[in-house]
């Protein structure tokens, strides 16, 4: 296992995040924690959750994979060892403040999520979505007053755009709140709109970059080859993006390399990135994601992967003007 920095903190995490997202709703307890086992005994310290996970469009329990993973570290004893994350801003129940980041929902949910985790303290605590309806202020107060509680440790974004990082940020210099070190959204090599703003934006601030639907839905796992295994003929799902995931899958081959390590060697790469948040529902996706961590690419290689996937064109405003 590799290891860097968790942005601009202290802590030391793990260049691949477990995400576990699919603990329970798609897995059950002891698939999960098998998973879980296996990661750990691959050096994995860094571990994603969030409050929702197991409720809304993942199944009927919200809570169920931050419980999964409480249980399985009370079972394993190895709390300390890790750097557990977990979020705050989706729904948790029918009432008018069971959702948001009101500092009335914050103070309510950080203490279920600890419950459900069984643990004393959230290492990376992040806002799941921004709230546009909360004043930044009370925001960020209510983040500040549970780290000063030692129940949190470090804030995270997810979902933001970059002027909302800046917004945050700059609000928290001049007020001496908690800062945000982390960014977690969608990034990968067929989406890349974050290199617009939000990637120049945490680069500024010197934040780390944690990459959700790092293969793009299944898109540069190698969808072609297993569609054709399997011999499927409908992949109607993929749209316009056919094309260059073929040459993708192509580029993949002619390097002997696998499509997803591709794609996660791609994201590690990039200077912004801390870890990727892999979500495996198999133990063999996972060790997949491990395999990404000694795949190096050049220049050449870097610029054909530009070429296939092309980005905006850089930050903007030259991405799209002088």
């Amino acid at each position: 296992m590799k290891y860097t920095r968790l942005g601009h903190s202290g802590a030391t995490v793990s260049r691949i995040a477990l995400g576990t997202m699919n603990f329970g709703p798609v897995i059950g307890p002891e698939e999960s924690f098998g998973i879980l086992d296996l990661a750990v005994e691959n050096g994995v310290n860094f571990i994603d959750t969030a409050d929702v996970y197991g409720g809304g469009p993942w199944g009927p329990n919200e809570g169920q994979s931050e419980e999964i993973l409480g249980d399985w570290m009370r079972e394993r004893g190895n709390r300390d060892s890790l750097v557990v994350a977990t979020k705050v801003q989706g729904p948790m129940g029918d009432g008018p403040n069971d959702r948001g980041l009101s500092a009335v929902h914050i103070r309510a949910a950080v203490d279920a999520s600890l419950r459900r985790l069984g643990t004393d303290r959230i290492d990376l605590y992040q806002m799941h979505h921004i709230d546009r309806e909360v004043p930044v202020d009370e925001v960020l107060d209510a983040f500040t007053t549970l780290a000063a509680q030692g129940k949190i440790v470090y804030l995270g974004s997810s979902n933001f755009a970059g002027w909302n990082i800046a917004q945050y940020r700059e609000h928290a210099e001049s007020r001496r709140q908690l800062p945000i070190v982390t960014e977690q959204s969608v990034y990968n090599l067929a989406q890349r709109t974050l290199e617009l703003e939000v990637v120049p934006a945490a680069l500024n601030y010197g934040m780390g970059l944690l990459p959700w639907s790092p293969l793009a839905s299944g898109q540069l796992g190698g969808v072609l080859k297993k569609a054709d295994r399997a011999r499927s003929k409908d992949l109607s799902h993929l749209g316009s993006r056919r094309p260059q995931i073929e040459r993708y899958e192509a580029f993949a081959e002619e390097n002997g390399v696998d499509p997803a390590e591709l794609a996660l060697a791609w994201l590690l790469h990039q200077p912004v990135v801390t870890a990727p948040v892999v979500g495996p529902r198999t133990a063999a996706q996972l060790t997949g994601a491990f395999a990404a961590l000694e795949l190096s690419l050049d220049q050449a290689q870097l610029d054909e992967l530009d070429r296939i996937w092309p980005g905006p064109g850089g930050q903007a405003p030259e991405a799209y003007a002088w």
